[in-house]
């Protein structure tokens, strides 16, 4: 069994045969997932669902989410029969495991919270081709033990709702004026009053709620990060 992640700064889990592994960085994993190894800012991954159901951080909230249990429960798997799965056959088996639970979310949307699913139905299906779950799934999950590759999954789904909800936020407030509009059909009628009016009266913004929008958001997001990047190493140095 392979002893290191290729992913860049991944710390190594290997325990077999009595050898005690060594300690998982869960801080390293968590700050990889949220900014450093970001499967948007840092990979520049996803992005095809992260431009189509951005118009609305309602949207991206609802799919990060779903993305983020497949990404948790795909680790889990994968690692836990990563001694099964041979090297010939790993992309299949690691499709059809995913797809399976892409499935069992689909299903479960569309039973409790029907009135999202209406509107994320046709991209839940599209989370089997997220390349960024594949990829945990082939560089993390399929060479580590269960739970750092669970944690992994999880950090990873955050930070890509991260950067959904952000990236649907500025479209949103810039095409509509609005933020978390229609939030309750997503969170409960509890949490209602996160629906909110930024910019009263407002006629709306046509460009950033189509797909060229999406891009030129994206593009200042991503300016944004490498920005910070920089300046935070200047300060260390």
């Amino acid at each position: 069994m392979a002893t290191a992640t290729e992913a860049a700064g991944r710390p190594r889990a290997k325990a077999a045969d009595g050898v005690k592994a060594p300690s998982t960085d869960w801080a390293r994993l968590a700050r990889d997932g949220l900014w450093d190894n970001n499967v948007v800012f840092a990979q520049v991954l996803a992005l095809c669902p992260l431009l189509a159901v951005t118009g609305t951080a309602t949207n991206g909230l609802g799919l990060g989410l779903a993305s983020t249990v497949v990404l948790v429960m795909s680790g889990f798997v994968i690692a836990l029969l990563r001694g099964l799965i041979t090297p010939q056959v790993r992309i299949p088996v690691f499709v059809l495991v995913i797809a399976t639970l892409v499935t069992l979310v689909d299903l479960g949307m569309n039973a409790w919270m029907h009135d999202l699913h209406k509107v994320l139905g046709l991209f839940i299906p599209l989370i089997v081709t997220n390349c960024a779950i594949l990829g945990r799934a082939e560089s993390f999950a399929s060479r580590n033990r269960v739970l750092p590759a669970a944690f992994d999954g999880l950090m990873m789904g955050l930070g890509f709702t991260l950067v959904l909800v952000a990236l649907g936020a500025v479209r949103e407030i810039i095409g509509f004026g609005t933020l978390f509009a229609s939030a309750s059909l997503l969170l409960g009628e509890g949490l209602g009053f996160l629906e909110l009016t930024i910019i009263p009266d407002y006629r709306g913004f046509l460009l950033m709620i189509l797909p060229p929008g999406g891009f030129l958001a994206l593009g200042f997001l991503l300016a944004g990060k490498r920005l910070i990047d920089r300046r935070a190493s200047a300060r260390t140095q």
